[in-house]
This record gives structure tokens, C-alpha cells and sequence, in this order.
């Protein structure tokens, strides 16, 4: 069975945002490379 103490889980629940934020970051940063790409034509 998993921890359940409050530390434990709010370091799961910061895990789970800090994967979230990354991915966010990435789709962001190929959305801004697409339209950098669209202008340049």
C-alpha cells in the first residue's frame, strides 16, 4: 500500500503538476515553432 501521510502526498501531487507544466511547455513550444516556420514562407 501507498504512503498517506500529508508529505507524501503533496510530493505526489507536485510530481503529477511538474509532469503537467513540462507538458504543457512542450505542446507550447511546438505551437510557437509552427507559427515561426508559418511566417517565414
Amino acid at each position: 500500500m501507498g504512503d498517506k501521510s500529508p508529505k507524501s502526498m503533496r510530493k505526489q501531487a507536485d510530481q503529477k503538476q511538474n509532469k503537467t507544466d513540462d507538458d504543457n511547455r512542450k505542446k507550447q513550444d511546438a505551437v510557437s515553432a509552427k507559427q515561426v516556420a508559418g511566417k517565414k514562407k
